[in-house]
């Protein structure tokens, strides 16, 4: 985040006239300067009409004292300080674990580039520990991984000892075969749980370590560590009880450990061998002064402690929840049928859910505000940053019968993207290989914003910058259009959808919700016009939690970033089973007529051609769809000029198909179709059974985008560009071209209080 000089984000994505917004900020700069704008266009690149934004007069328009802020990264478990938690010396710590970054073991190959041995940062387990006060106690990976013990004595000696024998890590990764042996993240390996105990004779001064693999083999790590040391009673902290951490030296977590933990219990005694034993066979948790049970309330930041003193604690920044633990039979894939499997929780040290920054300043949206695509535009230091929101019209009184849906699921997904390390997107893997599952919005989303491509658009647009390829387009064409998100979706349904005749899409809503797919079908099924003017769109199943905060991602069996876990691909957050719509019986063709089909990307402005023009087919002179192509003026590939998404024409980057197996509606016109691609477009690997050498465009014919008109009953329709290179086309000739001229000619029709032309 430091390159940027200055950053920060809307404690809110969504916000009606009359109410506020706090923007959070975050800079080295003795002092920020902040503006309201409206944000029209946001690729800078110098092809197109350039960033354009309209200033809002503002109190807020001013100067402010500049203040940093960091990301606190790394996810744990926090339980308050209780009594039952400072024994009067003796203790003993247990759990299932199954790490994944064990300093220097070849197993985890992003592990061992990161931490070789003997230079490992030491990770907190289970531990009530407080480096600024060097006092408490806990269980630990040492920095030579293997299971650490530390603990005060009365007299606040500190002392540490080690089994001497490394864990052995679960590997979430394989190498993958491209150059450099880049990272493929496949859950793979079972074997690396273990049952670890540490434990503390106050009287004695005796501790041992039990460090037992689930499995023997191939696992030959087992040690079992018993001795007597130099220390007499304890020595409590104040700190918190934390899981995956422990507490720093600034009274700041630290020490963030990397996989997963499973029953991590707390005794007020030194348990023995033999009942230490009892407890890794399944022996109950009795008389253990906290016991935690992560299979509880797994929608929820909630911990629950099933131990007589109910010391519940609470998640932070959202490790995974709903995976399997270290008793998983692979017999159930749904957690909900078998939560006592369940009972684990993975952690990653770079995860993050709520930055939790100061807010800079507060501003409320002017109640005659117009609907629309806002910002805080940060600037210091001759650096600039867009906090990026939408305003949307006040509940029941939209200002047009357009609008446009705003794709704040997808941007969520893509946000962190862009090799800035200030966090995570979906398409991110942590620093174990591990798939990030989930994505906050509230921390800055580097992609959310204008320039995200570059100060002059070097880099390829997406998603935000993309999508404002639309926003001009209907500004400079004089459409009046009202603006809503995925969120306002999610929570409100076809009482939003209702109050509009049109929708229009961005250019890659990848990312849905069933709530969002239910109000879109029943609205166009009740007569309502959507206009998908995107690719790949409506692809991935994507729950919303219950705050409304992060959306969840439980990736497999697409064409995707990474693969989930074997066991979890249903979500925590609504219990649901993930992945792609098409195996929730729901594939893209059903709603909108078309679906993912195939993908390829080259240099935004290299010399390759990579996008397509757009043949017209014979249907489409039909007249129930020859009106679409009222005013073209080619006679032969439309559009064929370069899009500011990538050269070559309309057609590209990712494409859809009409698939009438899949789905598509029997009444859906193929209008036309981009075709002739190279074989840097490869077919979508959910349709491809087997590996063949038939998945590149010039031998593919399924490689290819197919721009389609459907109609709906009560006269609801669907127009589908089916390519996301379709909105950096609108601009060519300053709006003046044939891909302009259908787009217009559709919303109009669309728009118009009639039947569309050839109906009936």
């Amino acid at each position: 985040m430091d390159t940027l000089g200055i950053s920060g984000y809307p404690d809110r994505l969504s916000v009606q006239p009359g109410e506020s917004v706090k923007i959070m900020v975050s800079t080295k700069s003795p002092s920020f300067r902040a503006t309201m704008v409206r944000v029209v266009h946001g690729d800078a690149d110098p092809r197109g009409p350039g960033i354009k934004e309209q200033v809002v007069e503002s109190d807020v328009n001013k100067e402010y004292p500049g203040r940093y802020q960091t990301l606190p990264v790394g996810s744990y478990v926090t339980v308050p300080d209780h009594g039952a938690l400072r024994p009067d010396g003796s203790f003993t710590i247990t759990a299932w674990i199954a790490p994944t970054t064990v300093p220097g073991s070849k197993l985890n190959p992003v592990a061992y580039r990161r931490t070789p041995a003997g230079t490992g940062a030491v990770q907190g387990i289970v531990t009530k520990w407080s480096e600024k006060e060097q006092a408490g106690y806990g269980m630990f990976v040492d920095q030579d991984g293997g299971l650490g013990l530390r603990l005060a004595d009365r007299s606040g000696r500190a002392h540490t000892v080690s089994s001497g024998v490394k864990l052995k890590p679960w590997a979430p990764a394989l190498r993958g075969v491209e150059p450099g042996g880049v990272v493929r993240p496949q859950h793979v390996n079972s074997s690396g749980w273990y049952f670890a105990a540490v434990s503390y004779d106050a009287g004695t001064g005796k501790v041992g370590l039990y460090q037992y693999p689930l499995t023997g083999h191939p696992n030959d790590s087992e040690a079992v560590v018993t001795r007597t040391i130099e220390a007499r009673g304890l020595k409590n902290a104040a700190a918190p009880l934390l899981i995956a951490a422990y507490q720093g030296g600034q009274d700041r977590p630290a020490g963030f450990y990397n996989g997963k933990i499973d029953a991590p219990r707390v005794y007020d005694r030194a348990l023995d061998e033999q009942e230490i034993r009892a407890l890794r066979r399944g022996g109950p948790a009795e008389r253990a002064v906290a016991a935690f049970d992560f299979s509880q309330k797994m929608d929820t930041d909630q911990v629950v402690d099933t131990s007589r003193n109910r010391l519940h604690g609470r998640a932070v920044n959202l490790p995974v929840r709903a995976v399997t633990g270290h008793n998983w039979q692979a017999d159930e894939q749904d957690f909900k049928l078998a939560p006592k499997q369940y009972g684990a929780m993975y952690f990653h040290d770079d995860d993050l859910g709520d930055a939790a920054w100061e807010p800079g300043f507060t501003w409320k949206v002017p109640a005659d505000a117009r609907s629309g695509v806002y910002a805080a535009k940060l600037e210091a230091g001759g650096n600039v940053y867009h906090a990026t929101f939408v305003v949307r019209p006040k509940h029941g009184k939209p200002a047009s019968k357009v609008a446009l849906l705003v794709p704040t699921f997808s941007y969520l997904a893509y946000g962190m993207t862009g090799g800035l390390t200030s966090g995570m997107s979906q398409y991110s893997r942590h620093s174990d290989g591990s798939g990030v599952v989930y994505s906050s919005h509230l921390r800055p989303l580097t992609n959310l914003r204008p320039y995200a491509s570059g100060p002059r658009g070097e880099s390829r647009p997406w998603q935000f910058e993309a999508d404002t390829h639309i926003t001009d387009w209907l500004e400079s064409t004089g459409h009046t259009v009202d603006y809503i998100t995925d969120h306002d979706l999610h929570r409100e349904g076809t009482k939003l959808l209702d109050d509009y005749k049109v929708v229009i899409t961005g250019s890659h809503p990848e990312y849905t919700s069933e709530p969002m797919l239910d109000a879109l079908q029943s609205w166009l099924n009740d007569g309502g016009r959507l206009m998908y003017l995107g690719g790949n769109g409506f692809y991935w199943v994507t729950p919303l939690d219950r705050t409304g905060a992060y959306t969840e991602l439980r990736r497999h069996d697409g064409t995707e970033a990474w693969q989930g876990a074997p066991g979890e691909h249903y979500h925590s957050t609504t219990g649901e089973y993930g992945g792609l719509w098409r195996f929730r019986g729901r594939p893209p063709q059903q709603l909108v007529g078309v679906g993912f089909t195939a993908q390829g990307f080259g240099s935004r402005l290299g010399t390759g051609t990579y996008s397509r023009p757009l043949d017209r087919s014979p249907q489409s002179h039909d007249p129930r769809a020859a009106w679409v192509f009222d005013g073209v003026k080619a006679t032969g590939p439309i559009g064929d000029f370069d899009s500011l998404q990538s050269q070559g024409g309309p057609m590209g980057e990712e494409l859809d198909r009409a698939d009438y197996a899949l789905g598509t509606a029997d009444n859906t016109i193929v209008l036309g179709s981009g075709t002739g691609f190279g074989d840097e477009y490869l077919f979508v690997k959910e349709e491809n059974n087997t590996a063949n050498l038939m998945e590149g465009g010039t031998v593919n014919w399924l490689v290819r985008g197919d721009v389609t008109l459907t109609r709906y009953p009560r006269g609801g329709a669907v127009f589908s560009a089916s390519s996301i290179s379709w909105a950096g086309s609108l601009f060519y000739n300053n709006y003046d071209n044939d891909i302009a001229t259908i787009t217009e000619n559709v919303l109009d029709a669309f728009a118009a209080d009639r039947p569309l032309p050839g109906a009936g």
